[in-house]
């Protein structure tokens, strides 16, 4: 992965082009959306971008890991092993390092990953260790580590930073920024939902943790018809408020789960989970959810 220690953000887009150059993945992986990447790639040359990953980092690595982590509890071995221990398994499914994983007290269902490339950590809501099977973390969990995997990392804590304290960056970097690092935004969370699956190995597994986290609650879910939510999604597609989704981080949970079905019809997860041969190239799955995502057109 692309390294991140400095304040720097021209060299650490300099080691990512040594990296891509010498065959490393600092441009994504095979499971990657190529939009995804194609989008990072673009930013090298966003000066807004620039200034404010370099201004994000600056704040991580001052303040923000403190502040952050102040009341989370670290997992490990001995301390939440259950979690330590599905943490390993995404990890050694997707060839990285165990990540670093901190549970926080809170009643929202939801993961977090922060840091720059070289110090980041997930933070696992402890609702969702609460409410979740085994099964559903191994899905949620594996979804942070593909930020990892993919380098997505800066960026999603720029985000974070852009969002919550935007007083601290110069006023013309917000808005830019913040629009172009949301576009990306919901072309990572296509790349890393295909990360949860390709951990869990199960699309039923994926869909359900995937629309329980969209809806907040374990006990709603039981009550959703899911396929009813996005035929009532595909009416409303020409409606004037689709365009409210250029500034959402995530694309419309209708959206993901359409675009991982597209990624389970492929050849690449059919071999990881053992479904025989044959199945679609990854060009392929990506055009089929180019057309789904897509705001207008």
């Amino acid at each position: 992965m692309a390294q991140v220690g400095t304040l720097d953000f021209k060299g650490f887009i300099e080691r990512r082009k040594g990296q891509r150059a010498g065959g490393g993945d600092g441009a994504g992986n095979a499971y990657a959306y190529v939009s995804d990447k194609n989008t990072r790639l673009a930013f090298e040359k966003m000066r807004p971008v620039e200034l404010a990953v370099t201004a994000a980092v600056r704040l991580f690595k001052t303040v923000g890991k403190n502040e952050l982590l102040g009341h989370a509890v670290k997992v490990g071995p001995a301390q939440f092993p259950r979690v330590h221990n599905l943490a390993v398994h995404c990890a050694e499914t997707l060839g990285i390092a165990t990540p670093t994983i901190y549970i926080v007290n809170s009643p929202t269902l939801n993961a977090a990953t922060y840091g720059t490339n070289d110090d980041s950590f997930i933070m696992v809501h402890s609702a969702l260790v609460d409410h979740f099977t085994d099964d559903e973390l191994l899905s949620v969990i594996g979804h942070e580590c593909g930020h990892i995997h993919n380098s997505h990392v800066v960026y999603l804590t720029a985000m974070h930073y852009l969002t919550r304290m935007a007083s601290v960056f110069v006023k013309w970097i917000v808005g830019p920024a913040m629009l172009a690092l949301s576009g990306w935004s919901r072309r990572a969370e296509v790349t890393c939902d295909r990360a949860g699956l390709l951990c869990a190995k199960s699309l039923d597994v994926s869909t359900r943790a995937l629309t329980k986290l969209a809806l907040g609650s374990t006990k709603l879910y039981e009550e959703l018809n899911l396929e009813a939510f996005i035929a009532q999604h595909e009416e409303g597609k020409g409606g004037v408020g689709r365009f409210a989704e250029f500034t959402a981080s995530h694309p419309w949970l209708p959206k993901r789960v359409l675009a991982l079905r597209a990624f389970a019809e492929s050849e690449l997860y059919k071999r990881h989970a053992g479904l025989g041969a044959g199945g679609l190239s990854m060009e392929e799955v990506d055009e089929k959810v180019h057309e789904v995502i897509k705001i207008w057109g």
